[in-house]
């Protein structure tokens, strides 16, 4: 009886051919990406067209306000008046508008975080699937080489 010696170079050829280079999973974590970047970016155009719209109508506001303010006056004291009566306005409209920014800011955080956590998800998601599919196919030509071994 003759001993049969393996042919190690097959099987190695076999189980190199067998680690997953799979392009699709690639691509999949592309188009993730993409979509993902994309979110992101209506997310930040959005809260820019928002502050734009606060900082225009705090801006109307303020020369309304003022064109109040030059007016001319009968009197010398309803000048300190109508100086008191903006600086009130203003202060109110500085507080209203700082709110608005923020309330801006929060909505964008919790987007991001939101979007963050659905990316991690499906990434996670993804890698699970790509490693059960790795691990069955490398199992698979394991045992095509253990077979064409013996």
């Amino acid at each position: 009886m003759t001993a049969k010696t393996p042919d190690f170079t097959a099987m190695i050829k076999d189980m190199m051919g067998a680690f997953p280079m799979d392009m699709s999973a690639m691509e999949g974590s592309f188009k993730s990406q993409a979509a993902l970047s994309e979110k992101l970016s209506a997310v930040a155009l959005d809260a820019a067209e928002k502050s734009t719209e606060i900082s225009t109508k705090w801006t109307k506001d303020a020369l309304t306000k003022m064109s109040e303010l030059t007016k001319a006056k009968s009197e010398p004291a309803d000048y300190a008046k109508a100086m008191t009566d903006f600086a009130s306005a203003s202060a109110e409209m500085a507080a209203e508008n700082m709110a608005a920014f923020a309330e801006v800011a929060k909505k964008v955080q919790t987007e991001t975080v939101e979007l963050m956590m659905a990316a991690g998800k499906d990434m996670s998601e993804e890698m699970t699937a790509a490693a059960k599919k790795a691990t069955t196919e490398m199992s698979a030509t394991a045992k095509k080489a253990t077979a064409a071994a013996k």
